[in-house]
């Protein structure tokens, strides 16, 4: 596009295509992706932030906001307005509706977050989440809950690939996808993921396409060619791979069928 991407234009556009999204750390990841006609991307509100925004003027950038940073709707504002000043797009939020709501309210774009939430991951461990018929409806639940606060957009992270399609066929909200196959709105990865410089205890969700190199150049054109791969991988259907999602059986996508006629 020659303009930069809104949230009108990813919703106006949910259910006729699928949307390639990728978190960078850095200006020149941030350029890899724009290369590759990547045009959702996430960050950090850090000190790259100003040089991502410009090396990718054109995209839709949601940026986080740190879980626990603010401790009222009203913080939650404040920041969220001075994270748009400094060229957000959206704010993720992995805070209660309360927060979000006060954002939306104001006309703040939010990124909620269900499913493997890494900031409460200690109600859940590090794992798939949904796999049960009950924990499914838990999560189309906070669904609801984030729809009904007005959030712009959600993160479906690391649930059942027929949860995924149900919540993305039912919430008018952007579902940005990682870890549960190919039903969301988006496809997103950290770019740490694509590249291979993943470290920590988050899970990975995908192969790595690419090894490390610290000269800068051939860095710069490793990550173009990681990106391209993804890109040609997600077109041609061999992205998600199998061991990067999960499912529930019949039965147990058949019971959280029946408990959600409740909501």
């Amino acid at each position: 596009m020659t303009r930069r991407l809104t949230a009108y234009d990813l919703q106006s556009a949910k259910g006729t295509r699928k949307w390639l999204q990728l978190h960078v750390d850095t200006p020149a990841e941030a350029a890899a992706a724009v290369a590759c006609d990547i045009t959702i991307l996430s960050c950090e509100p850090d000190h790259n932030l100003g040089a991502i925004r410009a090396a990718a003027p054109h995209a839709f950038l949601s940026v986080g906001m740190p879980h626990g940073a603010v401790a009222s709707p009203d913080e939650a504002v404040r920041l969220g307005f001075a994270m748009m000043k400094r060229g957000a797009d959206a704010i993720y939020c992995s805070h209660s509706p309360r927060f979000i709501e006060a954002m939306a309210v104001e006309g703040i774009p939010v990124t909620g977050h269900v499913g493997l939430v890494p900031n409460r991951a200690t109600w859940t461990n590090f794992r798939a989440v949904g796999r049960t018929a009950e924990e499914a409806l838990k999560v189309l639940r906070a669904t609801k809950d984030l729809e009904n606060a007005g959030a712009a957009c959600i993160e479906v992270e690391v649930v059942p690939v027929r949860l995924a399609e149900h919540i993305t066929r039912s919430t008018p909200l952007i579902t940005m996808g990682m870890g549960c196959g190919s039903a969301c709105d988006t496809q997103y990865l950290f770019s740490s993921d694509v590249l291979g410089t993943h470290t920590g205890h988050y899970p990975r969700h995908s192969k790595r396409y690419a090894d490390f190199v610290t000269l800068e150049a051939e860095l710069q054109a490793k990550r173009i060619a990681a990106f391209r791969a993804f890109a040609t991988d997600v077109a041609g259907g061999t992205y998600p791979q199998a061991g990067h999602q999960v499912d529930m059986d019949d039965a147990v996508f058949d019971r959280f069928l029946t408990l959600s006629q409740a909501l």
